[in-house]
């Protein structure tokens, strides 16, 4: 997950921030030079257009053996994720901001007017829900409910049946954040969200009510901008313990029971974190790449040659760890060192999405291509 306006790496919500986080209108330092690798280990299975972005992040969703991808002003598509084929298009007649959540024969978008889109994979209206604010985050259909997250943080639960509001979360808003597409994740009934103020909160998925609140880093500096504290991306959760980053933060695990910290690193990231059975891995804001103890936070390796080429989120798949950049490399390093084992290119633009779909990874950037790609 990205932090930028409409692209959450690049501005903050005011503009004030804009050069702050990315040094837009100035000229961006040089990254170093890639090694070579042996490019064979990654290749690319087949891609794909859905149209472009627009600036806004769209995450693809996957169901009955299709890659569900959206764009701004062209809709839904479904590609068979065998392959890639095209089996079916879905018109919403209306601009996107965010999307796609996939369950059950339900596809879920929402419009640039802040409408709840619920769709067969037909494309007929199951039901619209408004919702008043900014949706920048892709929904999330759990159990009997459709979660949306506006941009100002408030979390709205949907039934899933017709789109009437059960509950919404939120919390007094800030002077100053992250204009975030973070979403939530959910897990064995509870939802895991990231707030500002370096917070991650568990939530019943059921009520809304909060479980607990834990703090992974607190606000520093002299000005606002400054102390600015957003969780970067989605917290990953597993048995026993619940992480994330901050960006101008920390990097942390908390308990899933209670919310009590285990650890935190002064690593701080804009975006969201990936772990295995024993490493937790993670890139800071420099663009460095980091393996961490799952248990105790201690580093293992720190990677240091995608310096300024803005890599995001890491993934785990069949033992290696992918990560997409700012140019539309998608890079393979080793989880043993850290060395940079395997490279392929997209399209040239940000990788905005990279997501496990089986065995293959799926890519979706700023210009809006979509990649299946395979690990050797």
């Amino acid at each position: 997950m990205n932090a930028t306006l409409k692209d959450w790496r690049s501005c903050v919500a005011l503009v004030a921030a804009l050069l702050a986080l990315s040094g837009c209108g100035s000229s961006k330092p040089k990254p170093p030079e890639l090694p070579e690798v042996n490019n064979s280990v990654l290749s690319i299975v087949w891609s794909a257009s859905t149209g472009k972005s627009s600036g806004f992040t769209f995450l693809p969703g996957f169901a009955d053996k299709l890659v569900y991808a959206a764009s701004y002003d062209d809709g839904v598509y479904a590609f068979a994720e065998d392959g890639g084929r095209e089996v079916a298009r879905i018109d919403p007649k209306t601009p996107l901001t965010a999307g796609v959540g996939v369950a059950d024969n339900m596809v879920v978008v929402v419009s640039n007017k802040g409408d709840v889109l619920a769709l067969d994979p037909a494309g007929r209206s199951l039901w619209k829900a408004q919702i008043n604010g900014e949706v920048l985050a892709a929904p999330v259909v759990a159990g009997g409910y459709v979660l949306v997250r506006i941009a100002d943080g408030r979390l709205f639960a949907l039934n899933r049946i017709d789109g009437k509001r059960k509950w919404v979360y939120q919390r007094p808003p800030p002077s100053l954040s992250l204009r975030s597409s973070a979403g939530v994740l959910v897990s064995r009934g509870t939802i895991y969200a990231g707030f500002t103020g370096g917070k991650v909160v568990a939530i019943e998925l059921e009520s809304g009510k909060p479980i607990w609140e834990a703090t992974i880093s607190l606000a520093r500096g002299a000005t606002e901008l400054e102390r600015i504290a957003d969780v970067g991306g989605v917290p990953l959760v597993d048995d026993s313990r619940v992480c994330a980053t901050v960006y101008q933060g920390r990097t942390g695990c908390v308990e899933t029971l209670n919310g009590n910290v285990l650890w935190s690193r002064e690593i701080p990231s804009a975006d969201g974190v990936a772990f295995d059975a024993k490493n937790l891995y993670v890139s800071d804001t420099g663009g460095n790449v980091y393996a961490l103890d799952k248990i105790s936070g201690a580093t293992l390796w720190k990677q240091e040659k995608l310096i300024h080429r803005e890599p995001g989120t890491p993934l785990v798949l069949n033992g290696k760890i992918l990560i997409g950049d700012a140019n539309g490399l998608v890079h393979l390093l080793s989880p043993e060192n850290g060395e940079l084992i395997g490279r392929v290119a997209t399209d040239g633009s940000r990788v905005t999405a990279l997501m496990q779909n089986g065995d293959r990874a799926i890519v979706q950037t700023a210009r809006g291509r979509v990649f299946s790609i395979k690990v050797q």
